[in-house]
């Protein structure tokens, strides 16, 4: 220790031990007249003293074991100056004195500036608070400081017990001290910011170090905050109040997200039921997609017709109509829907889907083809089911044609619906009117889109009501693939 450090510690030293003789003297007659509470403070306090005495009669003492004992020593002068000031003004000036002394420990010696640190009040919403310190007295005295403002605290005498609380709770500032033996404050603050529940809680350093290096480290490893012991009361609660503010804003900006999130799955599982999901996705994601109106598109069409079902539904009870097509209607919409197919609407018993819209892709036209393998494949097990219910089978003629259309929003404002409109739609729903049960026709115009090969069957020229062109049309057996 160097002759002017030597002399700096004397002079607050000799400060502090004379003011904490004062009020040794001063409080052995006024102790049966002190609640438990004061009396415990006192004792604290001179057990500090104590401490600091045994210290100072070392040569070198260490720097962070003496600001842990100075922290404690003024945390418990502040509280009882609190309580005492009105009550014994004796008492009050030799813990004025004594905080005098604190602060010229603190300040190199200097003395002129007033010691108390309770000039000004932090009111602050009450919060939950983890005191992470190996010291049980530091523990106590931040436990009793800030339970004195309305904060709930809970405190940890390590590293390991530190991370099993905020396991545990929903903390909403964490008072950190550096140098612990199990795990240090360090390591604490990785792991608190690493953890993706934990990272948004603030953490506040409190420690006796005073290295710029060591601060510096702290703070660009995520704490908040550093505060050198012993700290000041006011200044820690309004650290404090800050960090809870924070960690509010952002537990309400989780809480809108999360509602975000949920209404989103809300509407995408309510709409997802009439419009695909390529549609709901791009209402959400673009505003403007409900806007009325559309734009030209080159799809391929598929219309699907149970063959004979108004004369079968005839013959059935209502509830086995609805039992008949619901189960149909099921099947074709999964698999529909798993080769990125549109479906437009149902029609009683028909399917009307494009593959192209809202979301054009280069092969169209072959998991349109491949859909409507998959769904006459399909044919063969809802026929089992059919006849496990005692509902008759069932068979189905499937049309594709390729072509253009607009597609967008139709209707009005007030009820609209995404749609296509165009000549390509009619020759579809002409090709599918001639379609036999378990047949698949393909219009020339998308064998001619096909990338891959095909089986195809019977090739014809169709000529039907309402179009003046010949239609070709091939029928597709299987996948070469």
């Amino acid at each position: 220790m160097t002759t002017s450090s030597s002399q700096s510690t004397t002079l607050w030293s000799d400060l502090l031990l004379r003011a904490m003789a004062e009020l040794r003297e001063l409080y052995n007659p006024l102790e049966d007249q002190l609640a438990d509470s004061q009396r415990e403070d006192f004792v604290h306090l001179f057990d500090g003293s104590a401490k600091l005495d045994e210290m100072l009669q070392q040569s070198a003492p260490n720097r962070h074991d003496l600001m842990n004992v100075l922290s404690a020593i003024r945390g418990y002068a502040e509280m009882l100056r609190e309580d005492l000031a009105t009550e014994h003004a004796e008492l009050d000036s030799a813990l004025t004195r004594l905080l005098k002394g604190i602060q010229a420990a603190n300040s190199g010696g200097d003395t002129s500036e007033p010691a108390s640190a309770t000039q000004r009040t932090i009111t602050t919403e009450p919060g939950f608070i983890l005191a992470v310190d190996d010291l049980q007295e530091n523990r106590e005295l931040v436990a009793r400081y800030l339970s004195r403002s309305g904060h709930i605290v809970v405190t940890a005498a390590g590293g390991e017990e530190a991370l099993r609380s905020l396991d545990q709770a929903d903390v909403d500032v964490v008072l950190l001290d550096l140098v612990m033996p199990d795990m240090d404050g360090r390591e604490v603050l990785r792991r608190i910011k690493e953890h993706p529940e934990w990272r948004a809680t603030p953490v506040i350093i409190i420690s006796g170090r005073q290295d710029m290096d060591g601060i510096i480290e702290c703070i660009e490893a995520g704490a908040d905050d550093y505060l050198f012991k012993p700290f000041n009361p006011v200044l820690l609660q309004a650290r404090i109040k800050a960090g809870i503010e924070r960690k509010r804003w952002h537990d309400r900006e989780q809480l809108y997200r999360q509602q975000l999130e949920r209404n989103e799955k809300f509407i995408r599982a309510t709409f997802g039921r009439y419009l695909s999901d390529e549609i709901v996705t791009d209402i959400l994601e673009r505003p403007e997609g409900l806007e009325l109106g559309g734009d030209l598109r080159r799809v391929t069409i598929m219309m699907s017709d149970i063959r004979g079902f108004t004369s079968l539904s005839e013959q059935l009870e209502p509830a086995q109509v609805v039992s008949l097509i619901n189960r149909y209607l099921a099947a074709m919409t999964d698999i529909i829907m798993a080769y990125h197919g549109t479906i437009d609407e149902f029609i009683g018993d028909a399917i009307l889907a494009v593959f192209g819209a809202p979301q054009y892709r280069d092969d169209d036209a072959d998991r349109a083809t491949q859909c409507a393998l998959e769904m006459q494949a399909a044919m063969e097990e809802i026929n089992r089911l059919n006849r496990e219910d005692g509902l008759p089978e069932i068979t189905t003629g499937i049309a594709l044609n390729t072509g253009d259309v607009i597609a967008g929003n139709i209707g009005s404002e007030r009820r609209s619906k995404y749609g296509f409109v165009g000549h390509a739609m009619n020759v579809t729903s002409r090709i599918e009117d001639v379609t036999a049960g378990g047949e698949i026709l393909i219009a020339d115009s998308t064998l001619q889109s096909l990338n891959n090969q095909y089986r195809t069957g019977d090739s014809r020229e169709l000529k039907v009501k309402g179009i003046d062109e010949l239609l070709q049309v091939h029928q597709i057996l299987e996948s070469d693939r």
